[in-house]
């Protein structure tokens, strides 16, 4: 029997959303899913075209309220104070919660039609791609939307529906089951996909979960799972034996012109071989994060980089603009102090080339090599194998650092770590005080953590993996007042703790509306 498309959209009654337009044509015009081509051509929309980069980068530790800047609106007022989302945009938690059930529709309508058609062997490839993307879907939900997963809360945490089937009832009724189960089947379902998939099956691998991508979504879930093992071996099957060929060619980078958006565009260009996964969508990160007044009241100034972050000392010394072979870019101007890496460009579509209208979109690197040498250091950190942390931390020294790579040591982490006071808003410092549900020793593992920490900072700015970073491990953080000089005021307002509420983000106001339960 041939498999028609005919999709309910799960969960998703008062947002609007397109797989592809063919997916909008009346039930009599519906396509037929019955040929290797057409769930290819689905399975292109099986990937969400808004992200969560904006809303979770801008909740993190790596910004300030710029008090006398007026660059804002009520999108970013309400994210960066982790208000509830009432404002509309293209990047809010609505789009990231519509976008990713939308992709998930894709993935679940292609393995139904694969199953229809008796599951042969040349659908495996597909199969597997749709099985990956679902998982990964439903890791950015709930990793966005609950609490981070330990063993000691998981079976009692929100989780959020995971849908393994196209929706075949109107306003069907959902609950959300335990973040436990989320985690069980987003692991099924991963382990299930990632052997079938086949880099020859794409036109485009980057664009797609290829091999080293899917591996690379695998060595983070773990990561995020706590199976240290796992972390070590996916991130090498992504790696292979020789990491440092898949590292990112700053020094071509830094040849280029300086221009921050250009820059961006080759960073996040299918040519790089440390790009594992590319994805596309609806963003301005580039503007918020780039060249631009958008959004500067909260921005990563220079007190936050230079005390924290990018121009902050690391285990290779104290910074100059000789530290790294891709400077950073300090753009000080009297309504904006932003210290910026290129990480997503900005484009613009023309909707309608006359009248000048459209939309901005970007395009960012999901899955990159040296995010999944860092997590290997991380796995070897916890199982206090520093002899390989630090052989995984050296290759990232080695590969981004300029002046002073070499001092990226055993002893050498251990005496950074060292010299700082923990972080307080009016005293700051790279090292914050962590407490993770998992068990981590003061001295030597925990001053390996912070500068693992620190190091994945600075390579994940403005991608929105600090937020995560937080969450798992519990911090608290502060939001700090600064004024037109880039000093700290008397005033700061509101702190996060550990698994305080607000590290789950509200679940869009209209699904609430619909019936589905809010967090706390």
């Amino acid at each position: 029997m041939k498999k028609k498309l005919y999709i309910l959209l799960p969960l998703l009654a008062f947002f609007s959303f397109s797989c592809n337009d063919f997916l909008d044509e009346m039930p009599d015009n519906r396509a037929e899913l019955n040929s290797y081509a057409k769930i290819k051509k689905l399975l292109g929309s099986a990937y969400s075209t808004h992200g969560y980069l904006m809303v979770t980068e801008m909740s993190s530790d790596n910004g300030d309220d710029h008090a006398d800047n007026t660059n804002t609106s009520q999108f970013y007022d309400q994210v960066f104070y982790w208000q509830n989302v009432t404002a509309g945009n293209n990047e809010s938690p609505g789009q990231i919660w519509s976008g990713c059930y939308g992709a998930i529709a894709c993935a679940n309508q292609a393995l139904a039609a694969i199953e229809e058609l008796g599951n042969p062997p040349e659908m495996q490839p597909l199969r597997g791609e749709a099985l990956v993307c679902r998982a990964y879907a439903h890791f950015v939900l709930a990793n966005v939307f609950c609490q981070h997963y330990s063993p000691q809360h998981a079976d009692t945490d929100m989780g959020i529906p995971y849908m393994e089937k196209p929706e075949t009832e109107l306003e069907p009724k959902y609950e959300r089951p335990s973040l436990a189960s989320n985690y069980e089947k987003i692991a099924a379902d991963l382990e299930a996909g990632l052997p079938l998939i086949d880099d020859k099956t794409y036109d485009v691998p980057k664009y797609h979960f290829n091999k080293n991508a899917a591996n690379a979504f695998a060595s983070r879930f773990y990561l995020y799972y706590q199976q240290w093992d796992k972390v070590i071996d996916y991130s090498t099957a992504a790696l292979g034996s020789s990491p440092q060929l898949l590292l990112r060619d700053y020094v071509y980078l830094n040849s280029l012109p300086k221009n921050l958006n250009d820059v961006g565009k080759k960073y996040s260009g299918h040519e790089a071989k440390d790009n594992f996964l590319l994805l596309t969508g609806y963003s301005v990160l580039g503007m918020v994060y780039g060249a631009y007044s958008t959004a500067g009241r909260y921005a990563h100034g220079r007190m936050i980089s230079q005390k924290e972050t990018i121009e902050a000392t690391g285990p290779w010394g104290s910074y100059s603009y000789d530290t790294y072979y891709l400077p950073p870019y300090v753009l000080v101007s009297a309504n904006l102090d932003r210290v910026a890496f290129p990480r997503s460009p900005v484009y613009f579509e023309f909707t309608d080339p006359v009248a000048g209208t459209g939309y901005y979109r970007g395009v960012y690197a999901a899955f990159t090599a040296e995010e999944a040498l860092l997590n290997r250091a991380e796995a070897y950190i916890m199982k206090e194998d520093y002899t390989n942390a630090t052989a995984d931390i050296q290759l990232w020294a080695n590969n981004t650092i300029k002046t002073g790579a070499n001092l990226v040591t055993e002893a050498g982490i251990e005496t950074w770590a060292d010299q700082f006071d923990y972080y307080t808003p009016d005293r700051p410092t790279p090292k914050k005080r962590i407490n993770p549900d998992f068990e981590i020793t003061a001295g030597k593992q925990e001053n390996f953590i912070q500068c693992l920490l620190f190091i994945r900072r600075v390579e994940t700015i403005h991608m929105g993996l600090r937020w995560f970073d937080m969450k798992r491990y519990g911090m608290e953080v502060t939001r700090r007042v600064l004024n037109n000089a880039g000093t700290l005021l008397l005033e700061t307002r509101t702190t996060l703790n550990k698994r305080h509420n607000r590290y789950a983000i509200q679940i869009p106001l209209d699904v609430v509306s619909a019936g589905i339960t809010p967090n706390p």
